[in-house]
């Protein structure tokens, strides 16, 4: 079984939505990194100084690969990734190697088996 690493960095008050979403398109787990910052295409708003970033979290799924792509679409609907600017982005990555996913194949084979 072959799997995939999708990266999704997010402004953090959809996060909780994505998390649900993914899960329910396939994902079996996550790992989120609270306290991100990112910039992006347009320069950072200021108010007397003082920036006024919003959190970022960045998001890490370890997915089977005939599932990534639908779980990538699902996190860009939920967020709103390239409809709306500042949302966030969210990156696939192709996964050479992995040990600690034994667990994961178990439940998979049955819904990959569905899927082929």
């Amino acid at each position: 079984m072959h799997f995939k690493l999708i990266v999704a960095f997010l402004n953090d008050e959809v996060t909780d939505k994505v998390l649900d979403a993914a899960r329910d398109a396939g994902a079996t787990g996550a790992t989120v990194i609270n306290n991100a910052r990112g910039e992006g295409i347009n320069k950072k708003t200021t108010f007397f100084g003082l920036n006024l970033d919003l959190q970022v979290d960045v998001i890490l799924f370890v997915v089977e690969e005939h599932l990534a792509r639908h779980i990538l679409e699902t996190i860009d609907q939920v967020a709103g990734l390239d409809k709306n600017s500042g949302a966030g982005m969210a990156i696939q990555l192709d996964i050479q190697d992995a040990v600690g996913v034994m667990h994961q194949i178990t439940k998979l084979e049955d819904v990959i088996k569905g899927k082929l």
